[in-house]
């Protein structure tokens, strides 16, 4: 292992135990499973299936509802991971300020807008999502909302798709899980 190696674990590990601790607590929509155990599996998706190893997108996808999900803010995470983690991160955080007809859209500019590995994270927590659905008490409505922001991800990435590999990886994968889900699924 190279010593580029041991420092970008050191990074994902503090990601690691810093998202554990912001997300003490919180479970999913399940009301069992520990919400921290979505952030791992975004993070997981990322690296093992859709093989980026790209040290800003792990360490963003393991904290990417830490904004907007806990006490953490912008500052904290530029603080501990670096100005690029914490872009990643922030353009991935809803602005909760904003009436919720305006949310969605000014959340799709920013991503448009965002690096590439923000896209990326946004197709692992989609894929991550749409599998967790049948566990949740509103499974039918749901799964809708998640095909609805699957196709938007699938959107806002396709562009990316050519230049980076494990987008082009996650599309097809993402698209695949949409089209388990009925015929008029895919996007």
């Amino acid at each position: 292992m190279s010593g580029g190696e041991l420092v970008s674990n050191a990074v994902w590990l503090e990601a690691a135990s810093f998202a554990a601790r912001m997300h003490a607590n919180q479970v999913r929509k399940d009301r069992v499973t520990p919400y921290v155990a979505h952030v791992y599996r975004v993070a997981m998706t990322v690296s093992l299936l859709f093989g980026c190893d790209d040290e800003v997108a792990v360490t963003a996808a393991i904290l990417h509802d830490t904004i907007e999900d806990t006490p953490c803010d912008y500052d904290d995470i530029h603080h501990r991971f670096g100005v690029d983690v914490a872009d990643c991160v922030a353009a991935l955080t809803k602005n909760m300020a904003l009436p919720e007809p305006q949310r969605e859209p000014d959340y799709d500019r920013r991503l448009a807008d965002a690096c590439w590995q923000a896209r990326l994270v946004k197709l692992a927590d989609t894929l991550d999502n749409l599998v967790d659905c049948p566990t949740r008490p509103d499974a039918r409505a749901g799964t809708r909302k998640t095909l609805e922001k699957a196709r938007r991800a699938i959107a806002l990435a396709q562009g990316d798709a050519p230049d980076h590999p494990a987008i082009a990886r996650a599309i097809h994968l993402l698209r695949e899980a949409m089209a388990r889900e009925g015929p008029n699924a895919r996007g």
